[in-house]
């Protein structure tokens, strides 16, 4: 059995045009590629011819867009896959040129650039011409026409950014492709148009690009483009190849092959709305807010709409479901009426908001103190004996100081006024970074204190109010108690579990630290802490700060500790680094006698 690099997912049902789409993609492939369309409730006439790189399924009866993708991604062996719609055209070389731009990048989902086919004219026998449309008599002098097949890729419209607003309406985005950011062979694009993306099989399953409870049809582009991006990776456009599409909503024999009505539609885009806009998504590990911060300003989206979506109280307006379409989606469908005039005009009907040099960004007009909040990871496995302790007295500390907690674990849990859980990832580090990336992304208040599920925070811990925005700052006030006997050991120690700061810096550096676990995975010569050594040159470069509370936390160092811990001053390699050696069997200021709080434990 042939193994492909490949493999081309094509949901098909009444389609006219799919022994064509596949002919030019087997006339066009230059790599290991191989194609899997399948037929949705019908047979094609005529016939579709054999070739050993096509595997056809056929359903008796319809299943819907999204589940036929499905099941034919299950017959993949290929490391990648692309959906395409059954009315497309290709560049020559386009899945060569697709493999090479996406390789390395097993987190990114890529797009060529879109044109529009114009895959047909009717003629009549006079001569006369009218562009693709429904079948019908020449409008000009009556007669009968026939179907005369082009099948070519119109110059204009090059599309290669995409958005949506805060409906969420599918949107061309010309603006963002003007910005620097915009600029290049490979650019980032906000969402998709659907009709064509590519990506890893492993991440089309991981994330869940066709789920079936959006409906058969209906917010694929908004779908794979946000899942990808809120799992942490990115949505690239390769302006390098292209493909063309053919709209075809101008009604009668020329319309969507599945039944598509306005209920249909709502009923995705409410989907997407519960699932994203209020982060229902379990497996995101940043916010949507990040996404529309990334790519602001977007057209249909309000500075109002970005607070409230930050705050977590983003509402939907009562016209949401009769909102219409913005004239970017009517270019998109090419209602009836438009035909050859609006491929003449191309984009000139497009709203777009005037062209800026730099994006521009919400700012309080008041200034305020900067809020401070606390994330906490764990990978679930510890002793409850140990854990809800401490958890007890995070949410004390939290309650009384109203110090929003995010919580981010392996295992659902209910904890913090937000839980992101992550139920397929294994304990380990790179699993903790994910976690700790994830809880930045989520979390709202300026300054964040790490707590970590085996650690007694002392509340004059949270008493501390960073200097500077660029400092990571550790509590070096931290005695180590040993579980099996009350011993208790301390020395001036940078800990993560003791680590603060400003919450964009933080996450700053946590997004370039799993990226680079992500491509060259863990090693301890990148350690835990950050900016504690100069080992690793990080692009972006914060300083080391350090304080210490009044009274000291306490890390407790049990069995199931990942790292383990060294008692005697002669088990240390560098004992310069041992300043302020204290050891006791007895107490630990502000917390009374080792004993009694190891009692709490057992």
């Amino acid at each position: 059995m042939t193994t492909y690099d490949l493999s081309i997912l094509i949901p098909a049902r009444n389609e006219m045009f799919l022994g064509k789409t596949i002919e030019n993609i087997l006339e066009n492939s230059e790599a290991n590629t191989e194609v899997i369309p399948v037929l949705d409730g019908y047979k094609p006439d005529p016939p579709l011819t054999p070739d050993p790189r096509v595997t056809l399924i056929y359903n008796t009866q319809s299943i819907g867009q999204r589940a036929v993708t499905n099941q034919a991604c299950k017959l993949s062996q290929a490391k990648y896959v692309m959906k395409i719609d059954a009315h497309c055209a290709f560049d020559k070389g386009f899945d060569r040129k697709m493999l090479e731009a996406i390789k390395g990048h097993d987190d990114w989902t890529m797009a060529p650039l879109m044109k529009n086919l114009h895959a047909f004219d009717w003629v009549c026998e006079n001569g006369h011409r009218r562009y693709q449309g429904p079948s019908g008599p020449c409008q000009e002098c009556g007669k009968e026409t026939t179907r005369d097949i082009l099948w070519q890729a119109k110059r204009s419209p090059n599309s290669v950014s995409y958005c949506f607003d805060s409906q969420p309406h599918f949107q061309y985005f010309g603006d963002f492709a003007k910005r620097p950011e915009g600029q290049g062979e490979i650019t980032p694009t906000m969402s998709l148009q659907g009709s064509c993306f590519m990506m890893t099989r492993q991440k089309y399953w991981e994330l869940g690009v066709c789920d079936e409870a959006f409906g058969s049809w209906g917010s694929q582009g908004i779908e794979v483009a946000t899942k990808t991006w809120l799992s942490g990776g990115a949505v690239m456009v390769n302006k390098n190849t292209w493909y063309a599409h053919m709209f075809r909503t101008q009604g009668g024999d020329f319309g969507f092959p599945y039944p598509m009505s306005g209920r249909d539609q709502e009923k995705a885009k409410n989907y997407a709305r519960d699932l994203f806009f209020n982060d229902n998504w379990p497996k995101q590990v940043r916010p949507l807010s990040w996404l529309v911060e990334k790519f602001w300003p977007i057209k249909g989206w309000t500075e109002e709409d970005l607070k409230k979506l930050k705050a977590n109280k983003f509402k939907f307006s009562a016209k949401a479901s009769k909102t219409k379409p913005a004239e970017s989606e009517l270019i998109e469908s090419e209602p009836r009426g438009f035909g050859r005039e609006l491929s003449r005009i191309g984009s000139s009907l497009r709203v777009e908001r005037p062209t800026t040099d730099e994006p521009t960004t919400y700012e309080p007009t008041q200034k305020h103190e900067p809020t401070k909040g606390i994330i906490y990871y764990s990978d679930c496995q510890l002793d409850p004996k140990i854990a809800d302790p401490v958890r007890k007295r995070i949410l004390k500390i939290s309650k009384k100081r109203d110090f929003p907690i995010v919580s981010a674990t392996l295992k659902k849990m209910d904890f913090g006024v937000k839980n992101i859980h992550f139920p397929s990832l294994k304990r380990g580090y790179p699993a903790m970074f994910k976690q700790i990336m994830a809880a930045l992304e989520h979390g709202t208040a300026d300054i964040i204190f790490f707590c970590e599920h085996d650690v007694l925070y002392h509340p004059s811990h949270f008493d501390f109010t960073p200097a500077n925005k660029d400092t990571f700052y550790y509590n070096q006030n931290v005695w180590f108690l040993r579980t099996s006997d009350g011993h208790a050991l301390h020395y001036d120690v940078n800990q993560l579990s003791g680590l603060c700061g400003y919450r964009e810096q933080l996450l700053t550096h946590f997004r370039e630290r799993y990226e680079m676990i992500s491509k060259e995975g863990f090693s301890r010569k990148m350690g835990f802490e950050p900016m504690t050594h100069h080992r690793i040159k990080w692009q972006n470069v914060y300083k080391l700060g350090t304080f210490k509370s009044k009274y000291p936390n306490v890390d407790i160092r049990h069995p199931g500790n990942v790292t383990g811990q060294r008692w005697k001053k002669k088990q240390f390699r560098n004992k310069k680094l041992l300043i302020n050696w204290k050891v006791t069997n007895t107490k630990i200021p502000g917390w009374g006698k080792t004993k009694g709080l190891i009692k709490k434990f057992k």
